[in-house]
């Protein structure tokens, strides 16, 4: 069986053995737990030289003996993944597939993510000279992914277990595919959905010919809107619903510090599919600690 039909829309962690793919499988594993759904693990070992396709497959001693230590490193990152999954959801029997595939690594895993309900990858806690970039393979996945990503960095604290979902709404396609996933989460979660809409990517100028007042109201009713059908579909799903003027990054982030999950879409108003990660997402990307879902499907 190829490990794209082993997926079958379930959860994939991406693992490398840090701490935050440790994170991040400890998700991935409660998630797939939570949602009857197999994990697979996946260790992509990097070829690191062009003339080398794997263990014994080039004719030089050293990188033959360089390729099986890469995959002996791999199996091990493979059994200490299996491990935290388990551990991670005890008494519940969670199917867990495992792959080594020896390939490129960002090619190979965008090409999963066709098959996967969603990818989970770790990513570090740094500061706010090291947030200035995810990593490359996160990046990547935000970018291009075919399925939802999940950037965890580090565990969610106990007193935000219980916390809300929290989405981001600003009615655009990928906002939409992000407004299904974030009801679902929360239906799953038994969690409250805090829905917050942001009437402007940019600050609101001090001087309009029309009050924000007679716009907030209008505005209100169209997050009215777009939540309705979401709401007939998920009726135990409790909404709160948010509605600020401007800087939705900010208003996100403060959400975020009592939530236990958020999610966004892709690309936002404007954003163009495939291509560009939204504004607002690639910053909230870079710099919240909650469990962020990107909503991608493209």
């Amino acid at each position: 069986m190829s490990l794209n039909t082993k997926l079958q829309q379930g959860i994939l962690a991406a693992v490398d053995g840090s701490g935050a793919s440790d994170d991040a499988v400890r998700w991935a594993a409660t998630e797939a737990a939570r949602r009857g759904q197999d994990l697979t693990i996946v260790n992509v070992i990097s070829t690191l030289s062009a003339g080398w396709s794997g263990p014994g497959m080039f004719g030089s001693p050293i990188s033959e003996e360089f390729g099986l230590w890469q995959q002996q490193q791999a199996d091990q990152i493979i059994a200490d993944s299996v491990r935290i999954a388990r551990e991670s959801v005890p008494g519940v029997e969670l199917h867990i597939n495992t792959e080594t595939p020896v390939a490129a690594v960002v090619p190979t895993l965008i090409d999963l993510t066709k098959q996967a309900g969603m990818v989970v990858v770790g990513s570090r806690r740094m500061g706010a000279v090291g947030r200035a970039l995810l990593g490359s393979v996160s990046t990547a996945l935000l970018h291009h992914a075919h399925c939802p990503v999940a950037i965890i960095r580090g565990t969610v604290a106990a007193a935000h277990e219980n916390g809300p979902v929290v989405l981001g709404v600003d009615g655009s396609p990928a906002s939409e595919r992000a407004t299904a996933l974030a009801f679902d989460e929360a239906s799953w979660r038994h969690a409250e959905l805090v829905a917050l809409h942001a009437f402007s990517d940019v600050e609101w100028p001090e001087v309009m010919p029309v009050p924000w007042s007679a716009v907030e109201a209008e505005a209100g009713e169209i997050l009215s809107e777009r939540l309705a059908g979401w709401q007939e579909r998920y009726p135990d799903v409790a909404v709160r619903k948010i509605l600020v003027r401007d800087h939705p990054v900010e208003h996100i982030l403060a959400q975020s510090e009592t939530a236990q999950l958020v999610v966004l879409g892709s690309h936002g108003r404007g954003g163009f599919a495939g291509m560009l990660l939204g504004s607002v997402s690639s910053v909230i990307a870079h710099e919240i600690d909650t469990p962020l879902i990107v909503a991608r499907n493209d």
